[in-house]
């Protein structure tokens, strides 16, 4: 189990997590200068937050760095904290991009991205020595084509990560463990929710849990209504980061975290009596698994955020702006 399944696994994980982080740096370095003049000056209205939240987030590829963000906004009275509820609403939409780009089983594109990848840094590089062309050497568009060669090495190791976690289905498929989980699960579907808000509260990445969730349904390893509990309980275990963020902040900070938890556990809950009408539209969009679970995702966030937007022009939001200017 330790060769098989185990040591793959971590290693996969480590892959997928290096490639992440480098997508989110290199695209946090490009727009870090503008993302905290844009949420501070675009988060008016709840829905102008949730539009600034959608695309932040699309950019970032993480709905954790924009959350994580606006909690330490709002902690240092740059943002109030009823500006932040529409950015929460969006950051969940936005953050579905990265689970539909793993659902269209690019893997086989890893090698020649993480090859176009290299050629680009290298000759951003050799551009950048060019002493005889300093207009070149200073030029904007070089550290932008610099960074974006960083992001597509990202997406590369992102591609080759999930690719190695998913190879160990066969062994996860065949183990014990997983036998007993699937008994339980065919008893309750609430076994599906728990082990995906505790496997993404402990790796800190809902993307990661669910492109492992669709290479089983994939392989035939796991019923499609499972993998889709196990999705909505990713999105209650991405919330962990959040809250951890905000310990030791200001109140309204921390009123920021636990709004994004009663987001996601509360739309989770709604949406569980559903998993049947989740699964029967998203195979009327798509006949493959793997693009049913991203869909099902995509649909769950953004009706979600629909549902709770409308609770975001409550009046009793505008009464704690106060509380947010003064922490």
């Amino acid at each position: 189990m330790v060769q098989t399944i185990l040591i793959p696994m971590l290693l996969g994980f480590s892959v997928f997590m290096s490639g992440m982080k480098l997508m989110e740096l290199a695209l946090h370095r490009m727009a870090g200068p503008y993302l905290t003049r844009i949420l501070e000056r675009s988060t008016a209205t709840p829905i102008h937050g949730l539009a600034i939240g959608t695309v932040t987030t699309a950019f970032l590829q993480s709905s954790t760095a924009v959350t994580v963000i606006a909690i330490g906004m709002v902690n240092a009275g740059l943002l109030t904290f009823p500006r932040t509820l529409g950015i929460i609403l969006g950051t969940n939409i936005g953050t579905c991009i990265t689970t539909e780009l793993i659902g269209l089983n690019l893997n086989k594109l890893a090698l020649p991205l993480l090859i176009a990848s290299i050629v680009m840094w290298l000759a951003t590089a050799i551009l950048g020595e060019l002493k005889w062309f300093p207009a070149i050497r200073s030029a904007s568009w070089l550290t932008s084509l610099r960074f974006s060669s960083v992001v597509l090495c990202g997406f590369a190791l992102l591609l080759t990560g999930m690719a190695m976690m998913q190879g160990v289905g066969q062994a996860v498929q065949e183990s014990t463990f997983f036998t007993w989980f699937l008994d339980k699960a065919d008893d309750s579907l609430w076994w599906g929710l728990a082990a995906g808000a505790i496997l993404t509260a402990a790796v800190h990445s809902s993307a990661a849990v669910i492109g492992i969730i669709m290479g089983f349904v994939t392989l035939g390893a796991m019923p499609i209504e499972l993998g889709i509990a196990v999705v909505l309980g990713a999105n209650i275990g991405t919330c962990a980061t959040a809250l951890l963020a905000s310990v030791g902040g200001t109140k309204a900070g921390q009123y920021v975290a636990w709004s994004h938890v009663v987001l996601n556990a509360g739309g989770a809950l709604l949406f569980m009596p559903f998993i049947g009408e989740l699964e029967t539209f998203s195979a009327w969009i798509s006949s493959s698994n793997a693009t049913q679970i991203a869909h099902t995702q995509t649909i769950f966030n953004v009706l979600s955020s629909l549902i709770a937007l409308p609770f975001c022009y409550l009046g009793i939001f505008r009464k704690l702006e106060p509380l947010s200017k003064h922490p």
